[in-house]
């Protein structure tokens, strides 16, 4: 199966990436990690993409696009491969059809922004040993003390209300555009992403089973 994995930052794509990849037998495609192994590789389009890099420039999206191809050429990924993080805009989108990079489906997460709001203001994290808790799904044993070290647990700034806020308005604006352009080719399946894990995960091997 040839995968885009779609939904709101906090909609749970990195657990379902992982579930699926494993379930599948498919690797997962990050525009990070492979933005990064190519530029440590100095492959042609790696070389580019350093160089825009390290003028502190955008890496463009045909550039994105280049790496991705580079990276679809491996061996690992002749039985197919789960996207995750790519594509983000219409254009990515449109540029991903016209390389000719085919895709059997995309899975879209849906998640209310309530619930994703939830999820992620909750996170609690520890500065001393990294130790990660929430305050609804796995709280500390004393509120706001870790149970490994005792240190005080903090909010990361990726977990502020502002922050959160920010990045759904991003995913609204932005990526949200995308499921009517996949939904228009026949591509898109939407997963309830409000239940565990585990169910999701069921829920989408259920879908594409069908396809």
């Amino acid at each position: 199966m040839k995968l885009i994995l779609m939904g709101a930052p906090g909609a749970g794509k990195g657990t379902q990436a992982e579930i699926l990849s494993e379930k599948l037998g498919i690797p997962t495609i990050s525009t990070g990690n492979i933005l990064r192994a190519a530029v440590k590789a100095g492959t042609p389009v790696g070389l580019k993409a350093k160089a825009l890099i390290e003028a502190g420039s955008l890496v463009s999206d045909d550039i994105i696009i280049g790496i991705l191809q580079e990276r679809l050429q491996h061996d690992d990924c002749a039985k197919g491969y789960i996207l995750d993080g790519v594509p983000r805009t219409l254009a990515q989108a449109n540029a991903i059809k016209d390389a000719g990079i085919h895709i059997d489906a995309v899975i879209d997460i849906d998640v209310p922004d309530e619930v994703i709001s939830q999820r992620m203001t909750g996170r609690r994290t520890c500065p001393d040993c990294g130790g990660t808790f929430h305050v609804l799904y796995n709280p500390p044993k004393t509120e706001g003390v870790c149970d490994h070290c005792g240190a005080r647990l903090t909010i990361r700034k990726d977990d502020t209300p502002e922050t959160v806020n920010h990045r759904l308005e991003v995913y609204h604006r932005e990526t949200e555009p995308l499921l009517k352009f996949y939904d228009d080719l026949g591509l898109l399946v939407k997963i309830d992403g409000t239940q565990d894990p585990e169910h999701t995960s069921a829920s989408i091997l259920s879908k594409l089973e069908a396809i």
